[in-house]
């Protein structure tokens, strides 16, 4: 009677929502009302991660200094005028970038007392834009030992804004390759430097 018929019409409605659901394409959303979240990597609440610290002028110099860092010759290369030059070129690179007293330790024992420290120092003080040129040198042999010659130019501003210009030749020397030379005899070090100041 009415109880069966009820029956049949609940049954005909549920087979109705089936087919409507299983009609759905793939990748249809049944329920297009409702929003789908993505969790990302990491677990909530996680801090965002520190930006970079600022570029400041020390950190400016250090890179720099690091970047002019050449990498090791050859021992040949190494004791010729290649060598020469790339010690000429972290001196010059030290001043650059204000690092003074290392600088200055790359004198030999002849130049550190010709300039002390702290003339050496202030040879520099006050000066800002400093660019330091050492153009190819010469080499010379001479009673064991041989030298390389070039001329050193520093172009800077003082502390009023004006140019500065400071020029004069720059030797180096090492032992020649003579029996019973050390290491450390037979590397380029700084022999003499000489600069005179204009403006």
């Amino acid at each position: 009677g009415a109880c069966i018929g009820m029956y049949c019409a609940r049954i005909l409605a549920l087979a109705a929502t089936l087919s409507v659901i299983g009609c759905s394409g793939p990748g249809e959303d049944p329920n297009p009302g409702k929003v789908t979240t993505v969790d990302l990597p990491g677990r909530p609440g996680d801090p965002l991660p520190e930006p970079p610290p600022p570029l400041t002028t020390d950190s400016i110099a250090s890179n720099s200094a690091s970047a002019s860092a050449a990498p090791a010759l050859p021992p040949k290369a190494e004791r010729g005028a290649q060598g020469a030059q790339q010690v000429l070129s972290a001196f010059a690179a030290a001043i650059e970038a204000r690092q003074i007293d290392r600088a200055w330790a790359m004198l030999g024992h002849a130049s550190q007392n010709d300039w002390s420290e702290a003339q050496f120092r202030t040879l520099f003080s006050g000066l800002t834009d400093i660019t330091v040129t050492v153009p190819d040198g010469q080499i010379e042999g001479a009673a064991g030992s041989l030298y390389y010659t070039s001329t050193m130019t520093i172009s800077a501003r003082d502390a009023q804004g004006d140019p500065v210009r400071m020029t004069g030749p720059i030797v180096l020397r090492r032992v020649d390759d003579v029996p019973g030379a050390t290491p450390q005899q037979l590397r380029w070090h700084i022999a003499q430097v000489q600069l005179d100041k204009s403006s």
